[in-house]
């Protein structure tokens, strides 16, 4: 692969290839000052907006709680080096309920108030529902009750009642929170606006290979508790989250016609779900 000509106000020299995914080439850089950073150059696909939106929050958050924007240049990314452990890691290290804990510290610092303006451009939460929307739609009108339509009807009542409106990550789980020099930080995010109960959610559906943990309900119990109590929102909360999130992720993976994953995440929103049933 040819070595990318990178802007030149960047400074930055010695590019590695270190990843490649479906929508982005992610590059490991040096830069002037001989410290480390990343470019994530992202390429056509149809959530290229989600990348600049989250390209947007880091720039508003300032590195407090997830990785500094040092620059962006069109679709290209100059992004601080968070590091080279994932929480995924650290669970399988010191156990899941110190990761979840983890989590949470990261969580509190994201939700933290800045004294600068929230980015324009942050998509409302609402319309990041729309496909478990049009899910529930379908069901309703062929007379089937699911749990498409038990998360569907949540996820109006949570979107209609926010116990607040914070700009979001968007995509917190193991994977996008990394440990470095600084400490814990947050990659990746999607730049959304609304509950602060939906950036909890995801994280009950990771690690995605460990449905041992994620189908436990001791495990569930205290995850809605140590988020509940990060959030200032009460556990039942909490799970309503988790089952929409679940049930949303479930209805991307019917769209892109992926049934296994489809019926992962509709386990793991029961198994919320049930645990929900028996909270107050």
């Amino acid at each position: 692969m040819d070595q990318p000509a990178f802007p030149g106000r960047w400074n930055v020299s010695d590019p590695v290839l270190i990843a490649e995914t479906f929508s982005s080439r992610i590059w490991k850089v040096r830069l002037g000052d001989g410290n480390t950073a990343v470019v994530k150059d992202l390429k056509p696909f149809d959530d290229v907006e989600d990348e600049l939106r989250g390209a947007h929050f880091l720039s508003w958050r300032d590195g407090y709680g997830a990785v500094r924007l040092l620059g962006l240049d069109g679709k290209r990314m100059l992004l601080e080096h968070a590091g080279e452990t994932a929480l995924t890691e650290r669970l399988n290290a010191d156990g899941d309920r110190q990761a979840t804990e983890i989590a949470a510290e990261v969580m509190a610092r994201l939700h933290s108030p800045s004294t600068n303006p929230a980015p324009a451009d942050l998509q409302p939460l609402a319309e990041r529902f729309d496909s478990l929307f049009r899910k529930a739609k379908a069901e309703r009108e062929a007379g089937t009750t699911s749990l498409y339509v038990e998360a569907a009807n949540i996820a109006e009542r949570l979107l209609a009642n926010p116990h607040e409106l914070r700009p979001l990550h968007g995509d917190l789980h193991h994977d996008n929170i990394m440990h470095g020099p600084r400490g814990w930080l947050a990659i990746d995010p999607k730049g959304l606006i609304g509950d602060p109960g939906f950036d909890a959610a995801n994280l009950f559906y990771n690690p995605l290979d460990r449905d041992d943990l994620c189908l436990d309900p001791e495990r569930i119990v205290f995850m809605a508790e140590t988020f509940a109590a990060t959030l200032g929102q009460d556990v039942p909360a909490i799970l309503d989250h988790a089952i929409a999130y679940g049930c949303l992720s479930a209805a991307w993976h019917a769209e892109d016609g992926n049934a296994p994953d489809e019926t992962r995440e509709l386990a793991v929103a029961a198994a919320v779900s049930e645990v929900r049933s028996l909270s107050s």
